[in-house]
């Protein structure tokens, strides 16, 4: 724990305004997260208290050197598409633990535990967010096929999540924030080299 720590100082020390702390898609956390993975029989396993006891110790040594401001988010697998796997209620369960210790934000994905195939559609894993945000009372991000200005804004606007985070379509298109704005009608002030472009 004391290394995510030290790397949430260079962090702060590199600019950036957030933390996040990944804990999904079969890393190190996730591994101590799920019940698939994790067959311990000590005081970092069985239930899902236990099972919480690592990030927990991660996210206290996250906070000890981030300031109370600074945003601290964490990423989970909310479905794990596995018999006995986490599912959206399990992680608003640990949502709920870990929020009092400063955290703000769950940035909320799926997968990556097992390999199965998932049957990805637009905005897929929104409903996960939606329920981890409405059962834990804390802010979500939502992602998984976003690909279009208004589904963002839909999202947004119907409170299934309190913010969008783009992958794929990012690496398509990287000007995609500037075109959802003009989409949506905002205005929003663009990078000095572009701006002989934006009208």
């Amino acid at each position: 724990a004391r290394k995510y720590g030290e790397a949430a100082r260079r962090a702060q020390i590199a600019g950036f305004d957030a933390v996040e702390i990944h804990a999904g898609h079969s890393y190190l956390i996730s591994q101590f997260l799920s019940p698939i993975t994790n067959k311990r029989t000590d005081g970092y396993g069985g239930t899902l208290e236990n099972r919480s006891r690592f990030l927990i110790e991660v996210i206290q040594a996250v906070r000890s050197v981030c300031p109370k401001e600074m945003p601290l988010m964490v990423r989970f697998s909310a479905e794990e598409f596995e018999e006995g796997g986490n599912k959206a209620q399990d992680i608003a369960e640990v949502c709920k633990i870990i929020k009092p210790l400063g955290v703000n934000i769950a940035n909320i994905s799926s997968g990556g535990v097992v390999n199965v195939p998932v049957k990805a559609y637009p905005g897929y894993q929104v409903g996960y967010a939606a329920e981890i945000g409405r059962g834990a009372d804390i802010l979500t991000v939502a992602g998984g096929l976003i690909t279009e200005a208004e589904q963002a804004n839909e999202i947004l606007a119907n409170q299934s999540a309190d913010l969008i985070f783009l992958g794929r379509e990012l690496l398509r298109n990287p000007y995609w924030p500037l075109e959802a704005a003009r989409i949506l009608g905002e205005e929003v002030p663009w990078p000095k080299p572009y701006e002989r472009a934006k009208k």
